[in-house]
């Protein structure tokens, strides 16, 4: 009789489980045991069931036993399992299970027969293998679906998706590939045919040894816009350590000629979902510490793909949380009811869950609350729910509103001028489709200040096209009930909306706001920190720099050519000693021959120009022809008074130190500006309502991308900017200059192999972005057999490889290095791993190494392109299209080739324009001061930048290659604008952007 009601049990169950679209393992709230602990030491109510379970381990060890001698593999014999022994016998069990798959499929294979004929599973066992075949619950990829078998649990591959498969795509999937091995796939695009196999991700995604239930693969492509091929790629790429600039470089052909701004965006996408993942996992973890965690919760969690998902179906774990409603309402044992409303409503009496002296139970309002807020939490966490109302969201407009908290607005004489500053968004409201990244950075920094109230306003129609749809679709009873059960999952959607689906979605809207703000406000600050690095720099000039003030006077200083200090001084140019200071500075001027003189945009700048366009407009230097320019000084001060200038600098005062930079700032922008830490150049806006570990890593990256693309040679850089070279870090930089400074200069790029801490990964990085000038090397090599005065020229045979460098030889922690003998294709731009493709191209067109850069080679190359186009030549060297067009830039540029030389040029002047000249309607040349999200400050000459509001930046006013660019312009870039409006009481000028110049 009980086996009839048992097997009565499981089938009802099965029936329920499969119509059911959430999961039946929530039910491990109503105790506070481990699902761990139930599988491992489950403690029985009966000795019955006690002496069924021991019985059926028993049996299990027997049926293995048959399997494996059936299979052919040699039985061990095993003692008898005893009483006490019983959980260590389960373990073994498990093991063995574990480590013969083959076993458990054929054990698998049987489990229908042995269902039938043998007593094995026990009623509740019988209930939980049957409900794992709930509709709602999401089938998991390489998940292990656990069946128990008294105590011992088979395994079963299961493939994922958030939907039910049906059994012919289930065939069809698994034909083409299998989920432990995915299938190979050609990394390539139609122009480049060639690329290298990897193995693209499917089913379940890993990063380490954490797997979630989505595919990271295709997320990424998803939230970048990019091809899945070219992500999968990317993800092997920087899982092996490769650089921005490396890879934008030397790896094109596996990213599609992606960009280093695209490639920066990859990778923080790609961050952000490892740490989804991450967290993902921990969570988890401290779910299970808590003996609480069921595969309902862990699926749950493993399907999130947002923080804020794992914020909100984690938050009732956390550590001093309180108990959610639904969590007590499962205590009380109110989830049957909520199944059996769903599954069988026809079924479900709320009277005989009546307990009229426990508190929850007394009564039937009660009890009806406990099964609303059971469903409500289920409506929440389920996956389809969710994305539902998310695609509810899209097509109707949501809002975003700020007003003045009470307290501000109730203060008279508060904080006027910090509530004065956000007077525009007073009474604030914007579609979020519409509002503006730099209007979010605003509100947040207001609401940071307790000055804004910032709330997310969702049309109610959204709520009612919900309710509607989970009362009719998701959640609909499978069969009749009755109105009040209806009322009562009417008000159970209700409530799921309002109290906990309504404040994640707008937790979602105000992060993703957020986030999409930050990520444009920081790439603001790359681009504009680019464009002030890549400035044109100032060669072969004498500049003498200026670092203003009023009552500690203008710090002087006068570098050469070559950078090197000849001259400093602090003259004081305003008051009685004006003219002894301008005798001064002629005298100087004549002295160095100096013709240049740079003045930084600090205090007393202006007053400063004015003294010097005066004395220009009197000819006071002649016969010098004398020019002047102001730069931008932000960051002087902080890297005058740092350890780095301290030992470059040692004998001078830090406001003396501020002077030579100011100096060496126009004469090498790049040299000079990488001593100083990004964020303090001062570019961009919002820099403190960002993420500082991102903005930082941007700035870096953008710097290390600067410095490796202009490239520099290595006898010559300084240790500060090496360390900014791809694959280089602080510690390798000392290393490569300990090893110049002891051996004497690089012949070579292979001579970096022999540098101490510089492996086989350091040098591929590194080596392309590196250079070997001969110049630099001539004096120092004493023995002229080892470098000619060719620099490396060889004749070009049909086979010509070049030919083995010196190594060096290693015996007991000392190093020997053997002669060198320089290349000459380490004055370009091509990476040593192509350096036999490019020689046997040069074979190819019959060109000469000395040529490079010359116009022989140049006429030589494209006499060989028009012949055959560079895809057939690709072939017939065997390499791709992108290596090949490398090598043919390097072969066809000048060996002093600088990528800077497109950028803008510093503007000097003579004379002075001051506020009072402008009118609205004058057009006036200038040069972009800097970009931020709202508009672009533009430095015209008249002591104040004007702004450009955005609205008058349109892509018609844009060269065709800035208007893919958020605003198109960037620091440095010379614009022609026309005056709009001046505020002389304010100081400002509002102006219209004409062209680009």
């Amino acid at each position: 009789m009980e086996s009839t009601s048992d097997a009565m049990m499981s089938e009802t169950t099965e029936k329920t489980c499969q119509k059911r679209p959430f999961s039946e393992d929530d039910d491990s709230f109503l105790d506070t045991t481990s699902d761990n602990d139930s599988e491992e030491e489950w403690v029985p109510e009966s000795k019955a069931a006690k002496k069924s379970k021991r019985v059926t381990a028993e049996k299990m060890v027997t049926i293995k036993k048959k399997i494996k001698s059936e299979l052919g593999s040699p039985a061990t014999k095993k003692p008898p399992v005893k009483k006490s022994a019983r959980k260590t016998a389960v373990k073994t069990t498990r093991k063995k299970t574990a480590e013969k798959p083959n076993v458990d499929q054929v054990i698998m294979e049987k489990l229908p027969v042995l269902n039938n004929n043998e007593d094995i599973l026990s009623s509740q066992s019988k209930q939980d293998a049957g409900s794992m075949k709930q509709k709602g619950e999401p089938q998991k990829t390489s998940a292990r679906v656990k069946k128990e078998i008294g105590h011992c649990q088979v395994k079963i591959e299961q493939p994922s998706t958030s939907m039910q498969l049906n059994e012919s795509e289930i065939k069809e999937e698994s034909v083409s590939f299998t989920w432990e091995e995915p299938a190979l796939k050609k990394q390539k695009t139609e122009k480049n045919p060639d690329g290298k196999p990897v193995k693209l991700q499917r089913g379940n995604v890993e990063i380490g040894d954490m797997q979630m239930n989505w595919n990271v693969v295709q997320m990424l492509s998803e939230r970048t816009s990019t091809e899945g091929w070219v992500c999968a790629n990317l993800i092997q790429l920087f899982k092996e350590e490769n650089t921005i600039p490396f890879i934008a470089r030397y790896r094109k052909e596996l990213t599609n000629n992606m960009d280093a701004d695209t490639l920066r965006e990859v990778q923080q996408t790609l961050e952000e979902l490892t740490a989804v993942i991450k967290k993902a996992h921990t969570a988890v973890q401290k779910v299970a510490k808590q003996d609480k965690l069921t595969p309902f919760i862990k699926a749950s969690l493993l399907n999130c793909r947002t923080m804020e998902e794992i914020e909100h179906v984690f938050a009732p774990y956390k550590v001093g949380s309180t108990k959610t409603k639904a969590q007590k309402a499962r205590q009380l044992g109110l989830e049957p009811a909520a199944n059996l409303l769903i599954d069988r409503p026809g079924e479900l009496n709320l009277n005989l869950y009546i307990k009229p002296n426990v508190k929850g139970l007394s009564n039937m309002t009660e009890i009806a609350t406990g099964i609303q807020h059971i469903l409500a939490d289920m409506m929440s966490k389920d996956r389809d729910t969710l994305d539902h109302i998310r695609k509810l969201c899209e097509p109707n407009t949501v809002f975003i509103q700020s007003t003045l908290t009470k307290a501000t607005a109730k203060e008279k004489d508060g904080n006027k001028k910090d509530t004065e500053k956000f007077r525009l968004y007073h009474d604030f409201s914007s579609s979020i489709g519409n509002i503006h990244h730099h209007q979010i950075l605003a509100i947040n920094r207001g609401e940071k200040l307790k000055i804004l109230t910032v709330k997310v306003n969702i049309p109610d129609r959204i709520k009612n096209m919900f309710c509607g749809w989970c009362i009719n679709e998701r959640w609909r009873p499978r069969g009749f009930a009755r109105p009040e059960l209806m009322k009562l999952l009417k008000d159970s959607a209700e409530d799921s909306y309002k109290r906990l689906i309504y404040p994640l979605l707008c937790r979602e809207f105000r992060s993703l706001l957020t986030s999409n703000a930050e990520k444009e406000s920081i790439a603001m600050f790359g681009r504009n920190l680019r464009q002030l690095l890549l400035i044109n720099p100032v060669r072969g000039r004498v500049l003498m720099g200026i670092d203003p003030g009023f009552r500690h006077g203008c710090k002087l200083s006068i570098i050469s050519a070559t950078s090197q200090i000849l001259y400093t001084d602090v003259l004081y140019l305003f008051g009685q000693g004006a003219h002894n200071a301008a005798e001064r500075l002629r005298h100087l001027l004549h002295k160095y021959s100096c013709t240049t003189i740079v003045i930084g945009n600090g205090t007393a700048c202006r007053e400063t120009e004015s003294f010097f366009a005066d004395l220009l407009n009197r000819k006071y230097f002649a016969p010098l022809d004398v020019v002047y320019c102001i730069t931008n000084e932000a960051g002087a001060s902080i890297y005058s008074v740092s350890p780095e200038a301290a030992k470059e600098m040692p004998d001078l005062d830090p406001n003396i130190r501020s002077a030579v930079s100011i100096a060496r700032r126009v004469q090498d922008p790049l040299a000079e500006l990488v001593k100083i830490e990004p964020k303090h150049i001062g570019v961009g806006m919002y820099q403190h309502d960002v993420s500082q570990t991102l903005l930082k890593a941007t700035l870096d990256s953008v710097v290390e991308e600067c410095v490796s693309f202009v490239g520099v040679d290595i006898n010559s850089i300084s240790e500060i900017l090496m360390r900014h070279v791809a694959g280089l870090n602080a510690s390798k930089a000392k290393s490569i200059i300990e090893w110049r400074e002891k051996n004497g200069p690089f012949i070579n790029r292979e001579q970096l192999k022999d540098v101490k801490g510089l492996g086989p990964k350091t040098f591929q990085q590194c080596a392309g972005f590196i250079r070997i000038n001969p110049e630099n090397i001539k004096n120092f090599v004493n023995n002229q057999q080892q470098f000619d005065g060719t620099t490396g020229c060889q004749t070009i045979t049909g086979d010509s490889k070049i030919k083995p460098v010196g190594k060096s030889t290693k015996k007991k922690g000392k190093t020997e290095i053997t002669s060198a003998q320089p290349t000459i294709l380490d004055q370009t731009c091509i990476h040593p791993e192509s350096y036999n493709t490019a020689m046997r191209f040069l074979s190819f067109i019959g060109g000469n190494l000395c040529d490079i850069g010359s116009s022989a080679m140049q006429n030589s190359v494209n006499a060989a392109l028009r012949n055959n186009s560079i895809d057939t030549l690709a072939q017939k060297l065997d390499t791709t299209v992108p290596t090949l067009q490398m090598i043919i830039d390097g072969l066809k540029q000048p060996r002093d080739y600088d990528i800077r030389a497109g950028f803008e040029q510093r503007d000097f002047k003579r004379n002075i324009v001051s506020l009072d000249d402008l009118r609205s309607g004058t057009v006036l040349t200038g040069r972009v001061d800097n970009a931020t999200l709202f508009g672009v400050f533009v430095d015209i000459g008249v002591g104040r930048s004007g702004l450009i509001p955005i609205r008058y930046i349109t892509a018609a006013k844009l060269p065709a290659s800035k208007r893919r660019r958020s605003l198109g312009l960037g620091p440095g870039e010379r614009v022609e604008v026309k005056v709009m409006e001046v505020d002389r009481a304010r100081n400002r000028i509002s102006l219209d952007l004409i062209r680009v110049l």
